[in-house]
This record gives C-alpha cells, sequence and structure tokens, in this order.
C-alpha cells in the first residue's frame, strides 16, 4: 500500500550518477520489499552535468515513491543530503551514497536496531575496497577528528545510517552553513549504535569526491567540532617565545664574551620559522573567522529547481534551505 506520509524515507544526494541509478533503483526496490512498502526515495540531483537527471526523471515517472529534488546547481555533498533531509517525512530517514558503495541491503540491520530503540544507527566500515593511500588518509582522519572533536564522533562511520524522525527534524533546525552531517548527527546525542559492513567499491565511473573536496570535508569537521587547533596555535605561540628567550639569552652571552659573533644563517632560519608559525596561525584564525563570515551571510544553504513526486502537503514544510 502507497501512503503520503511514508514510514521510511531514502535520501541520496546524486552527482553524475547516471551509470548506476538504475541498478540502484533494483536493489532499493528488492531490499525495501522484504521490510516495508511504506517509503519513499528522495534523490537530490546536486547540478549533475550528465544526463542523470533524465534518469530520474524516469524512474519517478514509474513510481511515485521515486522523488527528485533537482537543484539550481552543484551545492556540495553534505547540503544536497540536507536538501534530502529537509524533504523527507518518514518517520526514519536512511542516508546513503548513490555510487552504491552503501549496500541497500544493510536497510533491514539498521531498522532492527531503530526497532530496539536506537535514535541514531550508523554504518562502520570494517574493510573499504579502495587504494592503499585512499585508506590511510581515511583512517587517519577520523582517528585524528576523533582526538580533537569536543563531541564523540565514531571512527570510521560515514554518512551511511539512519536516523530517526525526532533527531531529523532538529538537525534541519540547526542553522549552520557548513554542514558536516556525521558530526551533528554525534552532536544531539540520544541512543546511537553502529552496524558493522564491508564498503564495496564504486560501481562504475569515477570517485566524485576530489582530493580538494575532501580537504574541505575534513577541515568542515576538524573546525566546526574543535576549538583544538586555537589552541594549539596558542600552545605554538608560547612555545616559540620560550625558545626565542632563550635564543635570545644565548645571544646576550656570546655578544659580551665573543668579539665578533657569527650567525647571519641563523637569524635567517630563526625569521624564516617564526614567519612560517605566524601564518600557520593566521591560516587557523581565518579558517574560524571565514566560517564566521558564511554564517553571518544568512543566504539560503540551496536552491530547488524543481520537485517531482512531492504533493503539496510535502511542500508546504519545507523551504529552500535549513534556515526556514
Amino acid at each position: 500500500m502507497k501512503t503520503s506520509t511514508p514510514s521510511l524515507s531514502i535520501v541520496i544526494p546524486v552527482y553524475n550518477e547516471a551509470e548506476t541509478i538504475e541498478i540502484l533503483c533494483a536493489r532499493l526496490v528488492a531490499a525495501l520489499v522484504q521490510v516495508t512498502d511504506e517509503y519513499e526515495v528522495i534523490f537530490v540531483n546536486d547540478g549533475s552535468t550528465d544526463f542523470s537527471i533524465k534518469l530520474l526523471m524516469k524512474v519517478a515517472s514509474r513510481d511515485r515513491r521515486f522523488r527528485v529534488i533537482d537543484l539550481s546547481r552543484n551545492f556540495g555533498h553534505q547540503t544536497a543530503i540536507t536538501a534530502g533531509l529537509q524533504y523527507s517525512s518518514g518517520a526514519a530517514v536512511i542516508i546513503m551514497d548513490g555510487d552504491l558503495q552503501d549496500p541497500p541491503e544493510l536497510i533491514s540491520s539498521f531498522l532492527e536496531k531503530w526497532k530496539e530503540g536506537f535514535e541514531i544507527v550508523y554504518a562502520v566500515r570494517a574493510k573499504r575496497n579502495e587504494g592503499l593511500l585512499k585508506r590511510l588518509l581515511y583512517k587517519s582522519f577520523y582517528r585524528t577528528l576523533k582526538r580533537l572533536a569536543n563531541i564523540d564522533i565514531p571512527l570510521d562511520a560515514g554518512d551511511f545510517g539512519l536516523i530517526d524522525r525526532r533527531v531529523v527534524d532538529i538537525i534541519n533546525k540547526m542553522p549552520e552553513s557548513n554542514r558536516f552531517i556525521r558530526g551533528l548527527r554525534s552532536w544531539v546525542g540520544f541512543r546511537q549504535a553502529g552496524v558493522s559492513y564491508n564498503r564495496d567499491a564504486r560501481f562504475s565511473g569515477q570517485p566524485k569526491y576530489s582530493f580538494v573536496n575532501l580537504v574541505k570535508l575534513a577541515l568542515d569537521g576538524f573546525f566546526s567540532f574543535s576549538a583544538i587547533p586555537l589552541r594549539l596555535a596558542t600552545a605554538m605561540g608560547f612555545f616559540i617565545s620560550g625558545l626565542s628567550f632563550i635564543g635570545i639569552l644565548v645571544y646576550l652571552y656570546r655578544f659580551f664574551t665573543t668579539p665578533r659573533v657569527p650567525g647571519f644563517t641563523t637569524l635567517i632560519i630563526i625569521f624564516l620559522f617564526i614567519g612560517g608559525v605566524q601564518l600557520i596561525t593566521v591560516g587557523i584564525l581565518g579558517e574560524y573567522i571565514g566560517r564566521i563570515y558564511d554564517e553571518t551571510k544568512q543566504r539560503p544553504l540551496f536552491i530547488v529547481r524543481e520537485t517531482i513526486n512531492f504533493d503539496e502537503a510535502m511542500r508546504s514544510g519545507n523551504g529552500s534551505a535549513a534556515r526556514d
């Protein structure tokens, strides 16, 4: 039975995933039929430049439970997820990527944990079928973030997971521009549980997250949930000041005990070192100030060009940004 208010929502950001859409939909239907027929699948087209939107429209025309949010341009992965959460209406919402690295077959395990009383269920990547360098970078990122963050963010857990409607409503009310969904998910608290799985390689095509995008995501995680970089800059300043004071004493001693004091190279090294530390400190401050600047502009997080298979009742509670 199809209902206008589903018990389960699946939010999938899409950026140039034309090669995977059909097989993804087939696997979703096969997985969902085992658990419920009262569901909605929300595809968020994040400014795709291939024919992803045409395939999404085709899928939506066959089944009204498949819905599409077409953003006006590419706003980024985390913002696309935010748009999907804003438009979702299920009692539980599952976030997953559209490249089939997040297996739809894990949905039943999420729902079992949810029925046990956990408001948040996240997938933990026990194994990644990716290159050695990428695995090392991800592993380093999660462990560094866990040490720096002022909240407990689970290791090796991405955005793939289930969030209860109550938690989704809370996240939707958060006005911040630089979104880090897995951090917000941890910050709200509630009862949380992890489900282990092996992350598959991409079904087809190339990864849409470039190295620059991954670095930006990492910085959003670090600077959104930790003030430790600022404290490290302060500690570094005290450390350098202490070394400088010792250096002054040493050179004063040599000045009064040695007729000539060689050390031009030493001075250049010191100046360059201190200059580098100053630039690092200014850069850290700039990251925080830049985020403050983004928040003060109060621009909408995303703009919707078109929605498909959303009725007026669904649209009435959702705006074009999380600031509504």
